[in-house]
């Protein structure tokens, strides 16, 4: 199988390759049925595989389409690994156990979607929703003007939001736009108001395949920010750990790891992010993580294909020739038809890993 062929063009060829290649390492699936099925009947889950030993001191996990579509990129890299001989190889020599979590939101991968089946964005769902729910009046005022009720939106709307983001400057805009709003459920990145099936199960799995282990990495793959074909290596660390969890991030996978709060990533700092869940349920272990970020088209394109998708999704009733041109752009923004770009991702998400294993090794 050459490189390319560990992508797909479905959520139920990228579920059939990636089961086909855990089989052919006589790996156990260990699958989470979803309850609701794909556009063409399929069923859907979360699928589970680990390589390694069951009480393996160090743990790697591997994560995909936490954002539903962007699921295309992660799983052809997590059918890549466990098709590459050498790599289960080195990780068995450096006693590191390998969990691969396929289609974390396996709902949004199938249909085409970014969020799940709630319209939740999974990395902001993550809270103690017995507590408050955070407010975010900032997006409060642009929630009409990003998803208006009309599409293409009106030139007077436009307007407004081109003169804020003028006043402004993107770094707040984008704060404002995707750090997590709960008051707006057919908006953008809306964290919902409880813990949806994907996180529920989740936290299932982290509990069952994390707690006996003294060493912990995580890289979760996604795709849409940043230049394209540059896979942005942004640390997400654990409350009370962050300086050190900076030190060891950098440690593993070099100086160009970023760190949000600083200012130095193509993303914004969110409420509610998944990884949240690890320090949770996983306590016992230091976790060393990052998010594998694979930039695409320009980030104002990435922008418009958002707004453009929830509104489709707000008014199924459109569907058709615009329907059509909206999924097309939406799907570009996030798995591009490029060759080149997949064998840069594939390279770099590959690189990254194999840093993964080197740095728990020496743990």
């Amino acid at each position: 199988m050459t490189e390319l062929n560990f992508f797909s063009a479905t959520y139920a060829e990228a579920r059939e390759r990636f089961v086909a290649a855990a089989t052919r390492c006589d790996l156990d699936i260990e699958s989470h049925p979803h309850p609701l099925i794909g556009p063409q009947g399929e069923a859907l889950a979360l699928d589970v595989v680990r390589d390694g030993l069951r009480r393996a001191p160090r743990l790697l996990i591997i994560s995909s389409g936490c954002h539903g579509i962007e699921g295309h990129v992660g799983s052809a890299v997590q059918t890549a690994l466990l098709s590459d001989p050498a790599w289960r190889a080195a990780t068995r020599e450096a006693g590191v156990a390998v969990l691969y979590l396929h289609a974390l939101n396996p709902h949004g991968f199938a249909w085409g979607r970014r969020a799940t089946q709630e319209n939740v964005d999974l990395n902001r769902n993550f809270l103690d929703f017995a507590q408050p729910l955070p407010q975010n009046a900032a997006y409060d005022e642009l929630a009409a003007l990003l998803v208006p009720t009309h599409w293409p939106p009106n030139p007077a709307g436009e307007a407004v939001l081109d003169r804020l983001l003028s006043q402004r400057g993107w770094p707040e805009m984008q704060r404002a736009i995707s750090c997590g709003q709960y008051g707006h459920p057919e908006g953008l990145f809306y964290g919902g108001r409880n813990p949806t099936w994907s996180h529920v199960t989740l936290r299932q799995v982290l509990r069952e395949q994390g707690r006996s282990c003294a060493q912990l990495g995580w890289i979760d793959v996604h795709s849409g920010l940043g230049p394209w074909g540059v896979g942005e290596r942004i640390f997400e660390g654990r409350a009370g750990d962050e300086a050190e969890g900076l030190r060891r991030a950098r440690a593993w996978w070099g100086d160009q790891v970023t760190c949000i709060e600083d200012g130095e990533s193509v993303s914004s700092s969110v409420t509610g992010q998944m990884m949240q869940a690890l320090y949770a349920e996983c306590p016992q272990a230091p976790c060393t993580g990052i998010t594998l970020e694979f930039g695409t088209v320009p980030l104002m394109e990435v922008v418009s294909a958002l707004r453009a998708e929830q509104w489709l999704e707000n008014h199924p009733e459109s569907e058709g020739s615009i329907g059509r041109e909206i999924r097309k752009r939406f799907r570009a923004a996030f798995y591009p038809d490029s060759d080149s770009w997949r064998q840069q991702v594939l390279a770099q998400a590959l690189e990254a890993a194999r840093q993964a294993v080197a740095g728990l090794q020496t743990a």
